[in-house]
């Protein structure tokens, strides 16, 4: 069985003194995220008995699964139990792909989720097994990126982003940006593969080069002075959900949250807007990024936000916007090494760094004009 018998729950956290108190349901199972669904629905079965003991004498035939989602990172169930009063019941499991510890924080990740749970985001923690968690379903509708640009789901998106930025997480508030960043260049910058193909096309990475750009990119923004908050660092159109009927806006999967600057997750978010293709070509326009700016500083008086402060995280998020092109071009080539999915990261690399490379003198030329404006004035 499970060392806890109860449900943890973000009802229970916000009752308690301390989040890091509340124990959850713990099993040493783990799945393999690879085996087809009819291999998985079984041992799906097993870990709920084993989690949650007002299951573990229930039939097999009562459980059903079904894939949701399958990340790039991670696979998403949903797991359907029929409990002894014939009411259906559904969690979320989330399998974490292998070799993710080295690019997910996995304690802080934890860590995390009970306090965000507790201040409304997300799903509930239900349990944590050998490789992954078990969550309250939510009853949503995952966006495409297309939802982003719709005016409303924006304003909704800018004012609960607003709210999750005011959640405190105990421990460091230090930003994690460059120390996250440089971790992955110290990773990225010393490989080598065993595909010959992959080798010659990693050989003409310039290394030296990519360090220089994230040194020169570091210390610009040392000057922005940028709010630092608990970030979602990956707030994809697949990291939020809606339910249409309700108007409900839910953000998911904190697997990169951490302490961070206001306008990297923000510049982050506008890079989502290129979608799963990357057509950043689609990266939003002035107008609407204003528009989210209002909802996000003023959620309760968004026209009255002044033009002042709409130009100053103008500049800071469309700075960051490269900081996050740099951060996921670097990630793209660990994942290259380590991860078993098939996806070209190598490609995924080069990508992300040209499209920085693109943007980079138009971007850089904005905020070194501001910032002589703001030291003059």
């Amino acid at each position: 069985m499970g060392a806890v018998k109860n449900i943890w729950n973000g009802r229970e956290v916000a009752e308690a003194p301390d989040c890091s108190q509340i124990q959850i349901p713990t099993s040493s199972l783990s799945v393999d995220p690879s085996l087809p669904l009819p291999q998985i629905t079984p041992l799906i079965t097993e870990l709920c008995k084993d989690l949650f003991e007002k299951w573990s004498n229930l039939d097999d035939s009562r459980f059903s699964v079904e894939t949701v989602s399958g990340g790039i990172t991670n696979l998403l169930l949903k797991a359907t139990v029929k409990e002894e009063d014939g009411n259906d019941v559904s969690v979320t499991v989330r399998l974490y792909g292998p070799n993710t510890d080295y690019v997910i924080n996995r304690e802080r990740e934890l860590q995390a989720i009970k306090y965000l749970s507790a201040a409304g985001f997300g799903a509930n923690l239900l349990a944590v097994f050998g490789n992954g968690m078990v969550q309250s379903f939510i009853n949503a509708r995952t966006l495409v990126s297309l939802d982003m640009r719709n005016p409303k789901l924006a304003a909704e998106i800018a004012r609960e982003l607003r709210r999750f930025h005011q959640v405190e997480i105990p421990g460091s508030k230090e930003p994690q940006l460059w120390i996250d960043m440089f971790k992955f260049y110290e990773k990225a910058s010393s490989l080598e593969f065993d595909d010959s193909e992959k080798q010659k096309i990693y050989k003409t990475i310039s290394f030296s080069e990519v360090y220089n750009e994230i040194v020169e990119l570091k210390e610009l923004t040392s000057h922005f002075n940028a709010p630092v908050v608990f970030s979602h660092n990956d707030l994809l159109s697949g990291n939020i959900m809606v339910n249409d009927e309700e108007e409900k806006l839910y953000f998911i999967d904190f697997e990169y949250g951490s302490y961070n600057y206001r306008g990297f997750d923000i510049g982050n978010h506008f890079n989502e807007y290129a979608g799963y293709e990357c057509d950043y070509s689609l990266y939003p326009t002035k107008d609407e990024q204003y528009h989210f700016f209002r909802h996000y500083l003023g959620t309760d008086k968004p026209q009255e936000v002044s033009d002042k402060d709409l130009e100053a995280l103008y500049v800071e998020a469309n700075t960051y916007m490269l900081a996050s092109h740099l951060y996921w071009a670097l990630w793209g080539i660990v994942q290259a090494k380590f991860s078993p999915i098939k996806f070209d990261y190598l490609g995924y690399f080069f990508l992300r760094y040209n499209e920085y490379k693109k943007q980079k003198e138009k971007c850089l030329s904005l905020a070194r004009s501001f910032l002589s404006r703001s030291e003059a004035g």
